[in-house]
């Protein structure tokens, strides 16, 4: 039934449907016939990039990851598509243009249904000195020329203006009243969900031709063969290929030892809407002492906030879950409470989250002070890998990597494509936002699924109890959960409510949602 309301849905292309049959499928069809153009090994955000990229030229591509999509840092950041306002602060401008170009493809062209315009606030409070509240402006200033220079449309992303106390407050409600004389605003870009990107990517890369799989160990990797197993059955068998990509973000020296990586943890806190009096946009504060540094509140879906983010050093140990330090939580709390008239405490903590930035490793100074530009490295065997980078600019990374591999295995292939191809989910016509607008949906389905809500919608209604939510405190159905599974490549019940749900964010909604995820996770 629900195969069937997928396959036949007219927003759905079925050759996108990451169902546990197709992945048994793919896995049989590639033991008895191993060898392809390219393999990429790692399914986060630059993983799925390269596998989009490579098949969207014509190249036949796999993409092996060992455990899920989006496992490790694409699903940990701050949901932010910067255009590239915070690296101008330390003079690099490349990468600053470069952010604001790929932010404008993906708000525009690659994934509208993902991403949105966020206004910025920034409170006037009377311990910001009239002339760090310049220096912010003109910040500001030059973030709306990176708009220009990227042709970003002003109906997309507002230009940044100075504003008024009342209007700080109707923006921010907890902000301190006292001695407040206005605010900055300026406008980013905010993804509805990380993994979500991350998904959306794949699964476009699959109806192109891509193999994705998840759950898949790739072992003994050189520049034309990995050696794959199925972390499920055990079953094992080489993988020969013209082209492999390392793009396993912060275990990609476990792939090429030769590469220096030094981790950098950010962690994020997780609170109610209720703890901010209904936040309307990112509540941005500077850190003190710290040149272009900030903590920022930014509101979510599910009346959520995130208040991060911290930039620390990490040491060499890579865990599956990074965890927070104390010291990061009290940093991020006394922070975000000099802009606010009632501090915040850890009882309004309902969460926390930490990621992993796979910095290359300079040698020296902090992790803050390690730039962010990415960079393809060739070993000596062929391999390529990938690393650096954030995630606005994931296509861009794929893009070179990409580049280099078909130089270096002389591959026949067509030239990148990526920055108007738009995502499943996403609509087609030139005016994206009032196509989503039209659509007879909820809205926060539409926010996450796009096109695709209306199938979403069709599975709830095809059954009176998938149409209800999972558990009290979430309004996540199980029509989601069934969809993460039969349409978006989950395999277990982590899968579901950590990386396509997200209800992992709030551990006692996730619990009370597990007999759902593992009736969804069992019954396909």
């Amino acid at each position: 039934m629900t195969t069937d309301v997928l396959s036949t849905h007219p927003t759905i292309d079925p050759a996108s449907l990451l169902s546990p049959a197709r992945r048994t499928a793919d896995l049989e069809r590639l033991a008895a016939s191993p060898s392809v153009d390219l393999v990429v090994v790692g399914g986060g955000v630059t993983g799925a990039g390269v596998a989009l990229d490579a098949v969207s030229r014509g190249l036949s591509t796999v993409l092996v990851e060992s455990r899920d999509l989006a496992f490790g840092t694409s699903r940990w950041s701050s949901k932010l598509v910067h255009g590239g306002l915070r690296y101008l602060a330390s003079a690099a401008v490349g990468i600053a243009y470069e952010s604001a170009v790929e932010r404008d493809a993906l708000i525009r062209r690659i994934a509208p249904h993902l991403v949105r315009p966020l206004p910025q606030v920034v409170p006037l409070t009377d311990d910001v000195s009239f002339f760090d509240a310049a220096l912010t402006r003109t910040g500001f200033l030059a973030g709306d020329g990176l708009r220009v220079a990227a042709r970003t449309p002003s109906s997309y992303l507002s230009r940044s203006r100075r504003i008024a106390a009342a209007e700080v407050q109707a923006l921010a409600p907890t902000v301190r009243r006292s001695g407040l004389r206005g605010g900055l605003l300026n406008w980013d870009g905010q993804l509805n969900d990380d993994a979500r990107l991350v998904v959306g990517i794949a699964r476009t890369a699959a109806s192109l031709g891509a193999t994705v799989l998840t759950h898949t160990r790739a072992d003994q990797v050189s520049g034309t063969s990995v050696s794959v197993t199925d972390e499920l059955t055990g079953h094992r068998f080489e993988l020969r290929a013209k082209a492999v990509v390392n793009a396993t973000g912060v275990w990609a020296a476990q792939v090429d030892p030769a590469i220096a990586l030094r981790p950098s943890r950010g962690t994020h806190l997780v609170m109610s809407q209720e703890s901010f009096g209904g936040l309307r946009a990112g509540l941005t504060v500077a850190v003190p002492g710290s040149f272009g540094r900030y903590v920022f509140a930014l509101p979510q879906p599910d009346g959520l906030v995130y208040v991060g983010l911290t930039d620390e050093d990490a040491g060499h140990e890579i865990p599956d879950v990074p965890q927070p330090a104390e010291s990061e939580v009290d940093f991020l709390l006394d922070t975000i409470n000099l802009a606010l008239g009632t501090p915040l405490t850890r009882e309004d903590i309902v969460g926390t989250y930490s990621g992993l930035r796979p910095l290359l490793d300079s040698g020296t100074g902090e992790t803050s002070d390690v730039s962010r530009k990415h960079a393809v490295l060739t070993r000596e065997d062929g391999l390529v890998t990938v690393v650096g980078g954030k995630l606005t600019t994931y296509r861009r990374m794929a893009q070179d990597a990409v580049d280099v591999a078909v130089a270096t295995a002389a591959l026949p292939a067509s030239p990148c494509r990526t920055r108007s191809l738009p995502l499943v989910g996403a609509p087609a016509g030139p005016d994206p936002t009032a196509e989503l607008a039209r659509l007879a949906a909820p809205e926060r389905l539409v926010a996450k699924y796009g096109t695709e809500a209306l199938a979403v919608l069709a599975l709830a209604e095809s059954d009176a109890a998938l149409g209800r939510p999972v558990a009290d405190g979430t309004a996540v159905t199980g029509a989601e959960l069934v969809f993460g599974v039969a349409a978006e490549g989950a395999v277990t019940v982590e899968d579901v409510l950590e990386r396509r749900t997200r209800l992992s964010l709030t551990p006692l909604v996730a619990a009370a949602a597990r007999p759902a995820a593992e009736l969804a996770v069992t019954q396909l």
